[in-house]
């Protein structure tokens, strides 16, 4: 596997959690060998995370090895090379290799400038991408294939994880010093958001050429309007697809991908039909009954109708967030109260519109103004776009909201799982998802999802194992939220089951041990394109 994220060790979304569940599923129950290649970003200590130094091979007869190795990175009219050396360890049977080059080590963050960054030089403004994204890229993605060359190692297939590796399926191809040695190697490229700005295109057609050594022909044949498209190169040359069914329907089959520029539909038209691969999850990761792994309050089973722990973990979340808590990593506005009877609406997540939490806000308006409306409270956990941050902090200030809304600004891990532990809803009122492993982490935390019904969250069952909607709208979203608030009160039983449901849906459909069967069945196309 290719990959800018894997986690534990770098990650911004859910392509970390993917490759690294995968990846294990595929050691631990598809008896595979599976090596991940990711960065060594500046921010990862390689030495303190228990990495090693490789040995490469050397020339023929010398006596010892070589610390590193040199990757052609030609610019226009330029003709350069860059040093890369390789960290290892195996972890629960992965084989990780990091890359060292002083291109990833000056990178703070994963995919964009950090505030350190900009106080160094002010044009690295923080938040906005990597200037060098396709170079980077570019450099993981040989530096690959020459390490496997240096290693002697032809893998059966090699998995790109989105755009970021996306190229490396038509270099192998290609490119003379690649084509022959991996003429038996499988590639597949998974597309985890086909989005605006997630295709790691580049508009400079000359750079792409130079810097991929790929011929003139194909970089134009991997445009998509006048950029080139990592995602359209690799048409022809690898099996592409998407993290859940309904998403690359939707991109194929459907006016939603007019949100890709048109990505799905071009695909199709060159023949390339999308597989749809639903997204798994490790149920242990978030098994309740297991707290002090988990880091939550107290134990409980949805699975077995055993709540009296999430009970626990909802009042002490009420508790903290009551007060103007001592956080370490986010930043309140608003207060909850002490009332565990009251249920508790959850959001964590990025604040985009793309999330969603543009109509959230205003379905919550709609609540709040309608006498009818049962009390509830909401608690949300995020950052984003500033304009969203700032009618938060001023929405909570307001006096006749006080006790009902808390605004953690912001970002833990840790505290995030303690809030889907604590919730009684979990809101994903997304404009487009992919997939979505939110809704499997609250579902098997007992906090019950309320989704807007489109492409991967459409694994959520209306009344089964969640609340669903149709229009992106925030009177569809304020109606999911007035059945949830009625279910509560009047049906704690009905809401008792489909807590259980869920949980069993997950364990009997969605974990990676069976997701990984469908993996294993396009690796096995992808090899067949080899013949």
């Amino acid at each position: 596997m290719v990959s800018r994220e894997y986690d534990g060790l770098a990650g911004a979304g859910g392509v970390k959690d993917v490759c690294r569940q995968l990846a294990e599923a595929l050691v631990a129950f598809g008896s595979c060998r599976v090596r991940v290649v990711l960065p060594r970003y500046g921010f990862m200590d390689a030495a303190g995370l228990g990495f090693s130094r490789m040995s490469l091979p050397g020339p023929p007869g010398a006596a010892d090895g070589r610390s590193d190795f040199a990757v052609d990175m030609n610019y226009p009219g330029e003709e350069r090379r860059e040093a890369v050396s390789v960290w290892t360890m195996t972890i629960r049977g992965v084989e990780i290799f990091l890359l060292e080059s002083p291109r990833f080590a000056e990178k703070l963050n994963v995919y964009t400038y950090t505030a350190d960054e900009e106080k160094i030089n002010s044009w690295q403004q923080r938040g906005s991408g990597h200037l060098d994204y396709f170079a980077m890229n570019i450099l993981l993605q040989k530096a690959t294939l020459d390490l496997l060359i240096l290693l002697d190692s032809r893998p059966d297939v090699i998995h790109c994880q989105d755009g970021h590796a996306a190229t490396l399926p038509a270099m192998m191809r290609e490119n003379s010093g690649y084509r022959q040695f991996f003429v038996n190697t499988g590639a597949v490229v998974t597309i985890h958001n086909a989005g605006m700005g997630y295709h790691q295109e580049v508009d400079d057609l000359e750079f792409a050429r130079a810097v991929t050594g790929l011929p003139l022909s194909v970089i134009r044949s991997g445009r998509l309007g006048d950029s080139f498209d990592p995602f359209m190169a690799a048409a022809g040359y690898a099996r592409l697809n998407t993290v859940s069914e309904n998403y690359g329907r939707e991109l194929q089959e459907t006016s939603e991908d007019a949100r890709t520029g048109w990505l799905g539909h071009e695909l199709l038209q060159r023949g390339v039909k999308l597989a749809g691969i639903t997204n798994g999850i490790n149920p242990e990761d978030f098994n309740p009954a297991k707290p002090e792994e988990l880091g939550i309050d107290a134990p409980f089973d949805p699975e077995q109708g055993d709540l009296a722990g999430k009970k626990v973990c909802k009042e002490k979340m009420l508790t903290s967030c009551s007060r103007k808590g001592e956080w370490e990593r986010v930043e309140q506005y608003g207060r909850l109260s002490e009332d565990p009877d009251s249920p508790l609406f959850t959001f964590v997540g990025r604040l985009t519109s793309q999330k969603g939490v543009d109509v959230l806000l205003q379905a919550v308006s709609l609540l709040l103004a309608r006498r009818e409306t049962k009390r509830f409270q909401l608690l949300i956990l995020g950052s984003g776009a500033p304009d969203l941050e700032e009618y938060l902090e001023d929405l909570t200030a307001q006096e006749t909201i006080a006790g009902r809304i808390c605004f953690l600004k912001g970002y833990d891990p840790a505290l995030a799982t303690k809030i889907y532990a604590a919730g009684d809803f979990f809101l994903i009122p997304s404009l487009y998802e992919p997939c979505g492993l939110t809704d499997y982490i609250a579902q098997l935390l007992g906090n019950m999802p309320i989704v807007h019904y489109v492409g991967g969250l459409v694994k959520v069952v209306d009344g089964q194992t969640g609340f669903t909607y149709t229009d992106h709208s925030p009177d569809a979203l304020a109606g999911a939220m007035q059945r949830a608030l009625v279910l509560y009160s009047d049906d704690p039983e009905k809401l008792k089951k489909m807590q259980q449901a869920a949980v069993q849906q997950i364990r009997s459909r969605h974990s990676w041990q069976k997701v990984m069967q469908d993996y294993l069945g396009l690796y096995r196309k992808a090899v067949a394109m080899c013949s």
